[in-house]
């Protein structure tokens, strides 16, 4: 057997007219407000939330039973649902941004490695072509083509002995250019 749903002040927002809501709403509408700012923190939030459960009241009120308790406890448990509600929305949405922001530091951080890994093969490759011919030569074939002295020696014809002077003189030669422009930066 249901019981019937009494109007009237007493009845608050479960009364049925907007009268109804507008006295509940003057009534325990401070102390919503005041629930959802201590949990929340934030005035905004609050009014959010004070608003949220005065319109979830409004559109429940036939769920309302007054033999459970009064319409202040039936708000404040709406309160509470609505704060919970609330908090876990934020916690998500932080956890959305420090993943983000975390995805997005990392690739920020590849991305300038890759920057300058970019900016030192360019270096490179121009100070190789500013190299003799010979050395420019044994060098490429030892970076590029991951040959070794002797595999070069073999490839070029040119005496093992050759090949590591250039190799030898190629390298210097680049180390100290490689360092000037290191101090120019």
């Amino acid at each position: 057997m249901s019981t019937p749903v009494t109007t009237g002040p007493a009845a608050g927002p479960a009364g049925g007219d907007e009268a109804d809501l507008t006295s509940a709403y003057r009534r325990w509408g401070p102390l919503v407000h005041v629930l959802a700012q201590r949990a929340l923190g934030d005035s905004r939030d609050a009014e959010d939330i004070t608003q949220q459960v005065f319109l979830a009241a409004w559109r429940g009120r036939a769920g309302y039973r007054p033999e459970l308790g009064s319409p202040g406890a039936w708000l404040t448990g709406i309160t509470r649902h609505r704060i919970a509600d609330a908090l876990e929305a934020r916690t998500r949405r932080a956890a959305l941004v420090e993943g983000v922001g975390a995805q997005y530091a990392t690739m920020d951080h590849r991305a300038a490695e890759g920057m300058d890994c970019a900016v030192d093969r360019a270096l490179l490759t121009q100070e190789l072509a500013r190299l003799p011919a010979p050395q420019r030569t044994v060098l490429r074939l030892a970076f590029y083509e991951d040959l070794t002295h002797p595999q070069i020696a073999e490839r070029t014809g040119w005496p093992l002995g050759t090949v590591k002077s250039h190799a030898r003189r190629g390298i210097r030669t680049l180390r100290d250019r490689l360092e000037d422009v290191q101090e120019d930066r």
